[in-house]
């Protein structure tokens, strides 16, 4: 029994003698099956680039008019997008209709917009999906002069204390402000009222309603929207009750009822003097349904940074959500829905996250693919060694068995030299140690019929009278 020193010393010669033999036998692979390795290779690599594609560095996407909450949400939206090496480039619009038409559009660059619940389709729109709503956008009534009672805004039997020969903007055709007043209009009977409806933008509908130039005005947006907060603001404005707010909800299903208690928008001059209800749509963020899932989860994670922050009308983390949209609901939004952001956007910058996720994402299923192949090679190496090493024994045995029935002792050094090209090709056959023992009695039996050839009396020749058969 050896001391410590010398078993352990004997432990680690034998260890690196292992090493090194593993190291010898993949070399002789690499030289072998590169080709292949080479071609699986390239195949991932096509396979990653197009079937994955890398996410786009810029994304644009549609606002609405000037002064509405979606050019300053939009505005957020670009700064996140900035600091994941994304530019968000915004492109304002007339409205809500005009965004599904680009949205719709296969040649048009726009890939995301905000867009209210409840707007009209335009016809053969496709090609859109939803990552959720983000917000409440309330509709709003605000009206100059003197406070009116609530049930003066009331229309029965096409009759209406205030309405009648008023000026009233009810927002551009196509926008969403438009959408949801004229269903308002609809539903009520005011345009049997005497109503004069003008179709002002959010901006110039705040400015004509302050120089008096009209008598009221529907605005549909966010209470953060500059529009909005401007008339909030001036104390010559007063807001009007949906008294019958229950009942809108089920004639429009996709509209929720807010409240407002009594002086919740300014406490020291009691506005709104009195408990008053509202009902909002809510925003729906649009995509193209053909934006790259990486994009799409930065959107959703913009979302829940920006709008899943507590505010007046929502609580924590009820946007964005996932419940009311009247779009088809993108595949990416369910599994955020369920399982969030990959959690290793956690720990790395968006670009190198992406990176890996995609690696991740074509590598794992590759390797099942791969994996069988690759493991097969050794078998096949195998296979191909023991092939030549039998091609040879055939070549040696038709060759002995050529000496038997024509020997010729002229040609003795011809034979010679056929027996050297056999074990030329014997040395130049790479074999495992698993094929060591077949590659040398190879050798040995060449040597063999050599060393017949080169004996005084060569078996390979027989004298009269003898059987060569027995």
């Amino acid at each position: 029994m050896g001391s410590f020193k010398q078993n352990t010393r004997e432990t680690f010669l034998g260890l690196a003698e292992t090493i090194k033999e593993k190291w010898s036998d993949f070399i002789q692979f690499l030289e072998e099956a590169w080709p292949l390795l080479i071609l699986l290779l390239m195949i991932l690599m096509g396979v990653w680039w197009y079937a994955d594609p890398p996410p786009p560095r810029h994304v644009q996407m549609a606002t609405g008019s000037a002064g509405g909450s979606y050019e300053d949400l939009g505005k957020k939206y670009a700064e996140y997008f900035a600091t994941k090496g994304v530019t968000l480039e915004l492109v304002p619009t007339n409205g809500a209709q005009e965004n599904l038409i680009r949205l719709s559009d296969r040649n048009d660059p726009i890939q995301a917009a905000f867009v209210q619940a409840g707007v009209d389709r335009p016809k053969n729109i496709s090609g859109i999906q939803s990552l959720g709503s983000i917000g409440y956008d309330p509709i709003w009534f605000f009206y100059r002069g003197p406070e009116v009672r609530s049930s003066d805004f009331q229309v029965v039997a096409g009759h209406s204390k205030y309405f009648s020969n008023r000026k009233i903007s009810v927002g551009v055709e196509g926008s969403g402000t438009y959408a949801q007043t004229a269903r308002i209009i609809k539903l009520s009977g005011l345009e049997n009222t005497g109503l004069q409806f003008v179709n002002y933008p959010g901006e110039r509908a705040v400015k004509a309603l302050q120089a008096g130039e009209i008598d009221g005005a529907f605005i549909v947006d966010a209470l953060e929207a500059r529009n909005v907060q401007a008339l909030l603001k001036d104390p010559q404005f007063h807001l009007v009750t949906f008294k019958r707010a229950e009942a809108f909800t089920k004639l429009m299903p996709y509209v929720k009822i807010l409240s407002v208690p009594e002086g919740a928008f300014n406490l020291q001059r009691n506005f709104p003097s009195q408990d008053i209800k509202l009902i909002a749509t809510t925003t729906n963020l649009l995509i193209d349904d053909r934006m790259h899932p990486a994009i799409q989860f930065l959107f959703l994670e913009a979302a829940r940074e920006i709008n899943g922050k507590e505010s007046f009308f929502a609580t924590r983390g009820e946007f964005p959500s996932f419940k009311d949209s009247l779009w088809p609901e993108s595949p990416v939004a369910v599994h955020f829905e369920k399982n969030s952001y990959p959690i290793i956007s956690a720990y790395f910058p968006f670009w190198l996250a992406e990176f890996v996720n995609r690696l991740l994402f074509i590598f794992l299923p590759f390797c099942i693919i791969a994996y069988p192949v690759l493991r097969s090679l050794p078998r096949y190496r195998t296979r191909l060694m023991y092939n030549k090493i039998n091609r040879l024994y055939g070549e040696l045995k038709s060759f002995e068995q050529n000496l038997l029935t024509n020997f010729d002792a002229a040609q003795r050094d011809e034979y010679l030299k056929q027996l050297d090209l056999m074990e030329y090709q014997a040395l130049n056959i790479k074999v495992s140690k698993r094929l060591a023992g077949d590659y040398y009695a190879l050798r040995t039996s060449i040597d063999y019929v050599r060393n017949c050839l080169n004996r005084g009396v060569h078996p390979y020749r027989f004298n009269e009278g003898v059987d060569p058969n027995l």
